[in-house]
């Protein structure tokens, strides 16, 4: 890819990118992500790699503004039709919004080809870790949902069996699960190496909270009484 369609590519990013969980930083992590992974695999198109990687979320405002779209559909779309418009091939095209369209975990798409798998592995890389700690509780900030819930005798759940959203959930359902669900050997690598900080991350917060209703609770319902 040459750096006239780079530039084309990154400012078309950069103007739908709005969201400070999924911002540009999150989209060159990935990026250079994406090409560490792929030095270890073959038969890589680069090019598809790369615009996918930087396109991979520009459909996120559509689902900010309305919680029915899914944003890698959206961003597929989008896409695909920003490449056509820009001289891609409508098979280039095509492949760059079908790596889209399969990125996402909650998605019903599973990646196909290579270009889908490192960059499916690269996004999911980004919420392994202290990083991916920090870049949820971010998200779950702007969405206004808390940290954990309580169960009916008012005692921190978590995460696993919790009817709403929290982060000790988010952490459950996704964070948790993502080590083993890696498409390619060195992105199984670097989120091993990275499991540790999000683990004890989880453990201390989950403990911490215990803690305060533990101690307190009892001590609060003899004086209300």
């Amino acid at each position: 890819m040459n750096k006239e369609v780079f530039k084309k590519t990154e400012e078309f990013m950069l103007v739908c990118m709005k969201d400070c969980a999924h911002d540009k930083d999150h989209i060159y992590r990935v990026l250079y992500l994406a090409l560490d992974i792929a030095k270890y695999e073959v038969d890589v198109n680069i090019d598809v790699l790369i615009a996918a990687c930087l396109l991979h979320d520009i459909g996120r405002q559509e689902q900010f503004d309305d919680s029915r779209i899914r944003h890698e559909v959206a961003g597929s779309k989008k896409a695909y039709t920003f490449l056509l418009n820009n001289n891609w091939t409508e098979e280039s095209a095509r492949h760059v919004s079908d790596c889209i369209l399969s990125h996402s975990y909650r998605g019903g798409s599973s990646p196909d080809s290579i270009e889908a798998k490192i960059l499916y592995d690269s996004d999911k890389l980004d919420v392994t870790g202290t990083l991916g700690i920090a870049r949820t509780l971010l998200y779950l900030g702007i969405a206004s949902e808390p940290l954990y819930s309580l169960d009916d005798d008012g005692k921190v759940l978590d995460g696993s069996k919790d009817a709403q959203p929290s982060f000790l959930h988010e952490y459950k359902y996704k964070l948790e699960k993502i080590y083993n669900e890696f498409y390619t050997q060195r992105a199984t690598e670097i989120g091993n190496e990275r499991k540790e900080s999000a683990v004890s991350f989880y453990n201390s917060l989950l403990n911490e909270a215990r803690s305060c209703y533990t101690y307190g609770m009892d001590e609060f319902f003899k004086m209300v009484k």
